[in-house]
């Protein structure tokens, strides 16, 4: 019975959110025609935040003493699944946009939201005209006063573990001398696994760790600066994953084997 009705809540969910998402969107989509994205980004928030909740998760932010919430930074997360940008986009206390994959700006819907919202897309190709643009899009969106989210990971975990960084944003973010603000996503893989369907119940704790200068480094300071915000990302997973794995007994993912039905 238990699994029967895990089944049914996620069907469930995943109607309710899908229904709100395409009903939702076209509107914010209109009125970003009309009107500065700005203007009305409490109603981005407010869907970021009912996408949220209709997949069943509950949402709370850490934030340590010194993250500072006032400046213009590079956010970069862990990820997970499809919903990390939404969680993020609730937590984050600044106007926020983040680098895309220039592939998902064909997703109906998401891909028309995320184009008229003014994410950076990043070129699937590197080609250097597309890198260019890159670099030019996402100087003008921090010289507007715009953080962006980066997922350096560049793909999704399989098992919840933090995977390899990429250096591409660590460059660019000593390059420009923008300040990197490292973030955790605990509790998503225990929500939601990329390449499976079921939602199960779950808290996700955004933790906005201590936000680390970047003016001053040299690009030989790179690789360090990478594998630092990958130690502060990895050591809050990984503290969580430990505490499942030393109680199994407190995981619908242990019990119903992970949505593998």
């Amino acid at each position: 019975m238990k699994t029967a009705w895990f089944v049914l809540r996620s069907v469930l969910l995943w109607i309710a959110s899908g229904l709100h998402f395409f009903l939702a969107v076209p509107v914010l989509v209109f009125l970003a025609i009309f009107l500065d994205p700005r203007k009305h980004d409490s109603l981005q928030r407010g869907l970021c935040r009912r996408i949220a909740f209709l997949s069943g998760a509950k949402v709370e932010v850490r934030r340590s003493p010194g993250f500072d919430a006032n400046r213009t930074s590079f956010f970069f997360s862990n990820h997970v699944n499809l919903f990390d940008p939404f969680v993020l986009y609730c937590a984050i206390p600044q106007f926020v946009r983040g680098w895309e994959l220039e592939s998902h700006f064909k997703i109906p819907a998401y891909g028309a939201l995320m184009k008229r919202f003014g994410n950076v897309p990043v070129p699937d190709l590197r080609r250097p005209s597309d890198l260019k643009r890159m670099w030019r899009l996402t100087q003008e969106a921090i010289n507007a006063g715009t953080s962006l989210v980066i997922f350096p990971e560049a793909k999704r975990t399989r098992d919840g573990h933090v995977l390899k960084f990429q250096e591409g944003g660590f460059r660019v973010a000593q390059q420009l001398g923008v300040p990197i603000v490292p973030v955790s996503l605990v509790g998503s893989f225990q929500h939601f696994r990329t390449g499976h369907w079921m939602l199960w119940p779950a808290k996700i704790t955004v933790h906005l760790h201590d936000t680390i200068e970047t003016k001053g480094l040299s690009k030989e300071d790179v690789p360090a600066l990478r594998d630092r915000v990958r130690e502060i990302i990895s050591a809050s997973v990984e503290e969580a994953l430990k505490a499942q794995s030393r109680h199994p007994g407190r995981s619908l993912e242990v019990q119903v084997r992970g949505g593998n039905l």
